[in-house]
């Protein structure tokens, strides 16, 4: 896990699915992460504009290079999210609180989800990236709510499926990253 502000939450809902986790300060280079050897990577959720971390984009860019399965959460996906060349907006007013409305646009179904964030990811970027599929789009406003990346086993949602107290209508993205990890680790 990088830790840009991570609930505990995560780690837990993590362990809870078997995992060991090792948790990375927000500076961590990628070649001590790679040094570690992970089965999966885990971009955590934490505050403010995305924009304002370079040191941290450059890592998780250099990440994405290879082909080790990667999930990122809130400010995790905002940064995924840039350092596949997207960009992000702060937005007039932010997503607060629970009840957030999100289509899942792969599987069809509508999910009830928690959002904190004030920036979100472009959609004109992801629409003209060929690498990069939205797969979650919030319903109020049609915002960016969950991103893939079309070659690799990397993907990233702006709410928080951790959410505890909140709805688990999302919960099932852990056991999407486990499954990617066990593919890989194959």
């Amino acid at each position: 896990v990088l830790d840009y502000g991570v609930k505990k939450n995560i780690v837990r809902c993590l362990t809870d699915r078997g995992c060991y986790v090792k948790v990375f300060p927000h500076n961590t280079e990628a070649s001590e992460i790679l040094a570690w050897n992970p089965d999966g990577i885990m971009l955590s959720n934490g505050p403010g504009n995305p924009t304002a971390m370079p040191q941290e984009i450059e890592t998780v860019k250099e990440l994405a290079k290879g082909d080790t399965p990667m999930f990122g959460i809130c400010l995790g996906h905002q940064i995924l999210a840039l350092s596949q060349g997207l960009s992000t907006f702060k937005m007039h007013n932010g997503h607060r609180g629970i009840n957030h409305p999100v289509k899942n646009l792969v599987s069809g179904l509508g999910e009830i989800t928690s959002q904190n964030h004030g920036f979100a990811v472009t959609k004109e970027d992801v629409d003209s990236n060929d690498l990069i599929e939205l797969t979650h789009q919030h319903l109020n406003d049609g915002t960016v709510a969950g991103i893939k990346r079309t070659d690799k086993p990397v993907f990233s949602v702006q709410f928080h499926p951790e959410a505890s107290p909140g709805p688990h209508d999302s919960r099932y993205l852990f056991d999407q990253f486990i499954e990617l990890i066990n593919q890989h680790k194959k």
